[in-house]
């Protein structure tokens, strides 16, 4: 996994950091404890891992400002709107499957029914 830190006001820089990544998903043991790291988030579902490997930053000079303005509270509105069992079902519906057609284990991982066996319960 990749993740690319930008600064969009004072000195350019862009840091990169590299390294392999894991998945803590709601129904791991170790979820309390990532997740308590963290403002509770309606809807969370996954925490990621990073054992950073390589470390590397450029000039950034071709970074263009930007003025923050906000956070955008649109998803915790939706999420809270839904509740936990309709989080579930839209997770179960949806977020099984990831873009490129791989089985995300939500699901299984978040310790829900997969929706093959809710439908014949």
């Amino acid at each position: 996994m990749t993740l690319m830190f930008c600064a969009f006001e004072g000195k350019p820089l862009i840091l990169r950091l590299y390294g392999q990544a894991r998945a803590v998903h709601q129904g791991d043991a170790d979820w309390d404890s990532c997740y308590g790291l963290f403002h509770p988030l309606p809807g969370a579902r996954q925490i990621f891992l990073l054992d950073v490997e390589l470390v590397q930053a450029s000039c950034g000079m071709a970074v263009p400002y930007y003025q923050y303005q906000g956070e955008r509270e649109q998803l915790n509105d939706w999420a809270r709107a839904k509740g936990e069992p309709g989080i579930r079902d839209y997770w179960r519906n949806r977020n099984g499957v990831s873009l490129d057609g791989l089985p995300t284990g939500i699901v299984e991982k978040s310790g829900m029914v997969p929706l093959d066996k809710a439908t014949q319960e």
